[in-house]
């Protein structure tokens, strides 16, 4: 007997393989789609100045760090100018209900579908025709004719799949929540990162108030720069000047405590780096880091006693970056050095002096980017005293009234530094 669906099939793919032609550049014509404004300045710097139309973004972070609430707010926002669709799978239209009494007042322009079948969805979206589209969460979705039960691999990405065809053939933004994994990475086949315009991860301790916003992949933007969040009783606020919110609490004349500076894409933040090294009771000292990385902090440790003469092997150290963010950027090394060292010697930090410098195996201290970005935001919180590598001095045309002190290697930082009266 004859299918005759799959002989309508055959005939349908011969009729787009002969249909299907190449194109020169010079023929492709486009409009130009004005960025859709998400009415938080924080997300729209991440995503590259707003949303695409026609664009699939993934969010990802930890459980209960505050994705949904995000996604929920920016539904509100959006919701003003433009018809909006938030699908999910994971709470019923009453628990919606209460977090969005929290959050405030919606437009009616917003509409809630609870549903996981990817075929109700798909026609839904195709008769209401909405801008832009919230799924949460992708692994909750699945598709009739994959045999696999969802939230595995090929659900996953056959679900993406018909997302992102939505997208495309329809310019309807789609956002998408993704869950995470122990590791920190989102749930299911890493496919899905290559197949999606935007991957953003919210970071941070959801016991803590503050969430970082970091963009890992973006067709239409940076991935460098960053959103800060405060989690408050009506849902996230942006934080617009994290370097002052992050150094409030700073303690005055205490040991171990330095103001570095870390370039976040175009943003320069302020951040406090404490350390506290003691002399350890056990054949092997215990080292711990919170917010830097516990590999750098051992290297670092490793040039002090080398090339600085600290002798810090036998020694506890704990690293920490106030606020519960974390920073990866080298420029963030001589504090982490100078943090150990007052520490260690029981020398407070000036309490208006901040630093930044990469500091290499050699005990140098070298240049980093953007030296009069980090020297200006420094002026504008009241420091009055900025340690940068000496190479640098050049590149810094104003110093906003600072006094710019230049160090080669770290044994010159810890002298000018711990003893500015010795100079």
């Amino acid at each position: 007997m004859v299918d005759k669906k799959a002989v309508g099939r055959t005939k349908a793919a011969s009729k787009e393989l002969a249909e299907a032609k190449p194109a020169t550049l010079s023929q492709i014509q486009y409009e130009h789609q004005a960025r859709m404004k998400t009415g938080y300045g924080e997300l729209d710097r991440v995503l590259g100045g707003g949303v695409v139309p026609g664009s699939l973004i993934l969010v990802g972070g930890d459980p209960g760090i505050g994705k949904s609430t995000l996604l929920l707010q920016v539904c509100r926002e959006l919701s003003e100018s433009m018809d909006v669709l938030y699908i999910s799978g994971e709470e019923s239209p009453q628990q919606i209900k209460m977090r969005a009494d929290r959050i405030g007042t919606f437009s009616e322009h917003l509409t809630l579908l609870c549903e996981t079948n990817l075929e109700l969805i798909s026609r839904v979206i195709e008769r209401e025709r909405p801008k832009v589209v919230m799924i949460d969460s992708i692994q909750t979705m699945y598709k009739e004719d994959v045999s696999s039960a969802p939230g595995s691999v090929s659900q996953v990405r056959e679900a993406t799949a018909v997302l992102l065809r939505i997208a495309k053939e329809k310019g309807i933004a789609v956002f998408i929540v993704g869950h995470v994994t122990k590791e920190g990475v989102v749930a299911g086949p890493r496919v899905l990162e290559h197949m999606v315009d935007t991957v953003l991860y919210f970071e941070g301790d959801r016991h803590a108030v503050y969430r970082i916003l970091r963009g890992v992949k973006n067709r239409f933007g940076s991935t460098n720069e960053i959103g800060v969040f405060e989690m408050c009783e009506s849902g996230l606020a942006e934080v617009l000047n994290p370097s002052q919110v992050m150094l409030n609490g700073r303690p005055a004349e205490a040991s171990g405590s330095v103001v570095a500076c870390s370039m976040e894409g175009t943003r320069p933040m302020l951040m406090e780096i404490q350390a506290l090294v003691c002399h350890s009771n056990f054949g092997m000292p215990r080292r711990t880091s919170a917010g830097a990385d516990l590999n750098r902090v051992n290297l670092l440790m490793a040039v002090l006693e080398k090339r600085a003469g600290l002798s810090m092997s036998t020694c506890d150290a704990y690293v920490n970056i106030a606020g519960g963010i974390r920073m990866n950027e080298p420029a963030i090394d001589l504090g982490i050095v100078l943090a150990l060292a007052s520490s260690m010697k029981e020398r407070p930090v000036g309490p208006k002096t901040i630093c930044f410098g990469e500091v290499g195996l050699s005990g140098e201290v070298r240049a980093v980017s953007m030296p009069q970005q980090r020297v200006s935001e420094a002026a504008k919180l009241g420091f009055t005293v900025c340690i940068l590598p000496e190479v640098c001095l050049d590149a810094v045309k104003d110093s906003g009234g600072m006094k710019l002190v230049g160090v080669a290697n770290v044994g010159e930082a810890i002298e000018r530094v711990l003893w500015p009266g010795r100079r």
